[in-house]
């Protein structure tokens, strides 16, 4: 094997994810010459392919939609915490074998823990896809008290739920027409894409409490901007794209992430998008 080491991310579409930026920026902090970090568009159907024809300098994948679920038989090994949300977002090439992770969950917490968000005595989540699911197993350690989750479409209701047993997280679920009453929550964490939660914004009450909002594209979004206009605390997405990023990084090269070098490099290519 040449001295080369490569990984990249994987998923469709491809072409806005700020991952090679991250990983990138990564690189040249810790002084790794010869890694390379790139985006491939590659849907459900053409994975299995894909992995098949890596060779052996490749140290790793990261993972976004629609792939994080669909990797899951393909690998050899999966983390008892991705299997219970089913969602692998990280794959790491060792010994001849692929390992499965989810560093969406760690990512949630440590970035909430930057803001000091240790504990919150009530949490409420908007949505109920994948990233819900990471956003309920996380909450696991920060919120003691109940958790309710508002989703716009009635059939995942079953999927989070049969998640949140794996978790051993009760979860109340509730349409998606009673949302507001979400800003009650100490912490609400929206995990539906730009736009979907856009008309709560003029629902936000004064002094609510702490918002992480996974969007990071565009910024803020309006919930955001309304949630710091009435006083609250926002988490956005590009803390936790970065966190997640950093852990994925101390998987694939041993090294520990520089958290700040790829915050300023995400910080960076999103003011060049404005």
């Amino acid at each position: 094997m040449s001295g080369i080491r490569r990984a990249g991310v994987l998923g469709s579409p491809i072409a806005h994810s700020l991952s090679p930026v991250l990983h990138r920026a990564a690189y040249a902090a810790l002084g790794l010459a010869g890694w390379e970090y790139d985006a491939y568009e590659v849907d459900e159907a053409a994975l299995p392919g894909f992995l098949d024809r890596l060779g052996p300098e490749w140290a790793g994948l990261s993972l976004t939609m629609p792939l994080k679920r669909a990797v899951i038989p393909l690998v050899d090994e999966v983390t008892e915490l991705a299997r219970a949300v089913e969602a692998v977002n990280t794959v790491v090439f060792r010994d001849g074998r692929r390992h499965g992770d989810n560093t969406d969950v760690p990512g949630m917490v440590n970035a909430l823990r930057e803001r000091g968000v240790e504990k919150a005595a009530s949490a409420a989540i908007l949505g109920g896809g994948a990233t819900a699911a990471s956003a309920l197993a996380a909450l696991a350690q920060v919120c003691p008290g109940e958790v309710t989750a508002y989703v716009r479409n009635p059939a995942r209701a079953d999927q989070l739920r049969k998640i949140a047993e794996r978790l051993d997280r009760p979860v109340r679920v509730a349409p998606w027409d009673r949302a507001a009453e979400a800003f009650a929550a100490e912490l609400v964490v929206a995990t539906t894409p730009a736009g979907a939660a856009d008309t709560l914004a003029a629902a936000v009450p004064d002094r609510p409490g702490a918002l992480f909002d996974v969007v990071y594209h565009p910024w803020p979004t309006p919930l955001a901007a309304a949630w710091q206009e009435r006083g609250g605390l926002v988490v956005g997405g590009l803390d936790l794209l970065v966190h997640q990023a950093v852990l994925q990084v101390e998987q694939m090269t041993g090294r520990p992430g520089p958290l700040a070098a790829m915050r300023a490099a995400g910080e960076a290519a999103l003011a060049g998008r404005a």
